[in-house]
């Protein structure tokens, strides 16, 4: 599948855009080069329903599950989602800063939220990933890579990797392997 990214407008013509307040702008001069995987469920393990968007744009309910009440008050954000079905859902454009990272680091440069772009996919660290969301996830990196020259040999991480010890998403169940195999298929070199 061949997704399209509009550079100017920072968005995937492809996803359902729901604009979150929690962006800025990036420093000055700064281009993401990398690329972070982040895994999300809410509630923890249950998937489907409103709760991310909810998260992202700052409506979550705190009434609607006991685990909510930690964190309805999180500003937080991605540049997009992947939902287990593979509908793709954009929060941030992918020029601006989403706040995905937090307290991370990638080869000796700290707050990796100023140079990447953050994707969720809906899942958990102890389930796998759905077949359709490597596709995507695939697909996406190759629009991304297409429409953003600085990501054209850009790494690919994890949000373990980033804030090891802090967090372990997307987990041991994301098949790495697989995801580069979908890049190859698409014609992607790896950096």
């Amino acid at each position: 599948m061949s997704l399209h990214v509009d550079a100017a407008g920072g968005l995937l013509l492809e996803a359902r855009q729901q604009p979150s307040p929690n962006c800025d702008e990036r420093p000055a001069e700064v281009q993401p080069d990398l690329i972070v995987i982040h895994g999300i469920s809410l509630p923890p393990g249950e998937f489907g329903g409103p709760w991310i968007d909810a998260l992202f744009t700052n409506t979550l309910d705190p009434a609607a599950h006991p685990y909510f009440q930690d964190i309805h008050q999180l500003r937080v954000s991605s540049h997009l989602l992947i939902r287990r079905d593979g509908e793709l859902v954009q929060y941030v454009p992918f020029h601006r800063r989403a706040w995905h990272a937090g307290v991370s680091s990638h080869c000796g440069r700290e707050c990796c939220n100023d140079f990447s772009i953050g994707i969720e996919l809906e899942g958990s660290d102890d389930l796998p990933y759905e077949p359709v969301q490597y596709q995507r996830l695939g697909a996406v990196i190759a629009a991304l890579r297409a429409a953003y020259p600085s990501l054209a040999f850009g790494q690919i991480a994890g949000h373990s990797d980033i804030a090891p010890g802090r967090k372990t998403d997307p987990g041991p169940c994301f098949d790495w392997p697989r995801l580069y195999a979908a890049l190859e298929e698409d014609g992607n070199v790896l950096a």
